[in-house]
């Protein structure tokens, strides 16, 4: 088995009124990628914080955003996909300005790999807990 190649990530809780905004990806089904917040790579020399509204507005093409408060970080290991953990930093985000329940969205990857489509929309939080890949691990954190 390969070695396990350890990478920093970020995952952006974007909250307003109770909800939890969320995206699907378009191009595949629920069983293969699930519901998934707003998140990525964290570049080299780049603060997590500024890494988490960067990813934050690039999936949803959303302005407006600003971080609240840094949640924590946990780890997550997502063999067999990759052999690779992720140190995932959890940001607490808020959106200014009206947004639809539901709109189509797109990742372009700085044109370095193919494009990535997404649908995203809004949750309650008490139902976070359908997250995919650990992503809700600290949701709870919400409501200190």
């Amino acid at each position: 088995m390969p070695e396990k190649v350890i990478t920093n990530k970020v995952l952006c809780y974007v909250v307003r009124e109770g909800h939890l905004l969320v995206f699907r990806h378009s191009d595949f089904s629920y069983e293969e990628v699930g519901i998934q917040v707003p998140g990525g790579s964290v570049r080299p020399g780049e603060d997590p914080a500024d890494a988490a509204l960067r990813e934050a507005r690039e999936e949803t093409g959303l302005t407006g955003l600003s971080v609240v408060r840094k949640l924590g970080e946990v780890e997550y290991d997502i063999s067999p996909l990759r052999f690779e953990i992720q140190r995932r930093h959890v940001f607490e985000l808020t959106l200014r300005g009206a947004t639809p329940e539901r709109w189509a969205s797109q990742e372009d990857h700085d044109g370095e790999q193919q494009l990535t489509r997404f649908e995203c929309f809004w949750i309650p939080l008490r139902t976070a807990h359908v997250l995919q890949s650990g992503q809700g691990a600290l949701v709870g954190r919400l409501f200190d």
